[in-house]
């Protein structure tokens, strides 16, 4: 059964003096798909070896159900946390076929070696390497590894799964493809799972509730939507995907949570108003590639013009790169004409993608 888990002000310091967390707090409820995003520095694999007593924290507190297994005064170990992990370079027996490598996590149950074989068939099964079981891990390739891998964690049967970037060493499709996989075993399993990635799509594709972590903090938890459609910070707007940044004047307030602004050069548009009130007369918009679509030169629905600089087929249409005098590149505008590079074109504007935040200092 999936338990609970709660982080309290979490901190955790190593040698030197390098805050590697800094007082974060988090509620992950029972059957959860956790994704911690951030990038490499953030403390998202910190975090997670803290959860795993895999590391020490230093300061706060950590509980699982209802057994704190981390503060000031006492530490759990890994193998007493009933957790399993699944890493990112597999971390599988060399010397065990696939189906000792999962039977390997059923040894503290107490059941016969031939049990123990029989269900770890079983779950190879379910991951689709039954045919498999036999090969030892060298025999395997990467995305075969990586399913043995989350067999052991699946048949643990724990609760509470642990994945340490577990697709950053595949190719692309097969990563998407076990993107799926392990998005469907889990939820099958009800197990709570906190997992790390420095790749926003995955996250956003793979979470019930994504964490954003910067320098150590936790900036913003949230659904995959709220994180998108509501950025805290411009450092979440950043890490999840813009097409680029505009400095604007502030004009017009309005009770609709937009605010009219003014471009340098073009007519005025509607951004998203920020969580915390403007201050001041100018302010910075970061525009989604949702934001913003492309019109022709002339259209009287444009706010902004530019000259295309760079075009790309994506199959679905094209991503076009568009310099706004020389100042400003937008990156990933989509359309399904393409545009010539060189080509003068009009952009519009939409509200929901134009989040707007203060001029950072």
């Amino acid at each position: 059964m999936a338990d609970p888990i709660t982080i309290e002000n979490l901190g955790k310091t190593y040698p030197g003096g390098n805050q590697a967390l800094r007082e974060v707090s988090l509620a992950v409820e029972p059957g959860t798909f956790l994704v911690l995003l951030g990038p490499s520095g953030s403390g998202k694999t910190t975090l997670l070896r803290c959860l795993a007593g895999i590391e020490r924290v230093t300061s706060g507190r950590i509980t699982i159900g209802e057994r704190t297994v981390a503060d000031g005064k006492g530490h759990v170990p890994p193998d007493q946390r009933d957790l399993s992990m699944v890493f990112q370079d597999y971390a599988l027996w060399p010397h065990l076929s696939a189906r000792d490598n999962v039977a390997f996590a059923l040894r503290r149950r107490h059941l016969s070696r031939s049990e123990c074989r029989s269900r770890a068939a079983g779950m190879l099964d379910r991951v689709g390497l039954g045919a498999l079981a036999d090969r030892y891990p060298n025999e395997l390739s990467g995305g075969e590894q990586q399913r043995v891998a989350l067999a052991r964690a699946l048949i643990a049967d724990t609760g509470l799964i642990l994945c340490d970037e577990p697709l950053s060493n595949l190719d692309a499709d097969l990563r998407e493809r076990m993107r799926v996989e392990i998005s469907a075993l889990v939820r099958e399993a009800a197990a709570t799972t906190v997992y790390i990635t420095h790749d926003q799509a995955e996250a956003f594709a793979l979470a019930d509730q994504v964490g954003v972590l910067e320098r150590g903090r936790l900036v913003q938890t949230g659904t995959p939507e709220e994180i998108y459609t509501r950025p805290a910070t411009p450092f979440v707007a950043r890490f999840t995907g813009l097409a680029g940044e505009l400095p604007v004047r502030v004009r017009d307030r309005d009770p609709d949570g937009t605010v009219l602004v003014e471009p340098p050069e073009g007519h005025n548009f509607r951004a998203r108003a920020p969580l915390e009130p403007l201050t001041g007369p100018t302010a910075l918009v970061m525009i989604r590639p949702t934001g913003v679509r492309l019109t022709s030169n002339g259209s009287d629905e444009r706010h902004l013009s530019g000259r295309v600089t760079d075009v790309a087929f994506r199959g679905r249409g094209y991503e076009h790169a568009i310099d706004i005098n020389g100042t400003t590149r937008l990156t990933g505008v989509f359309s399904d004409v393409r545009a010539a590079r060189g080509e003068m074109v009009g952009l519009r504007m939409d509200p929901a993608g134009c989040h707007l935040f203060p001029v950072e200092p």
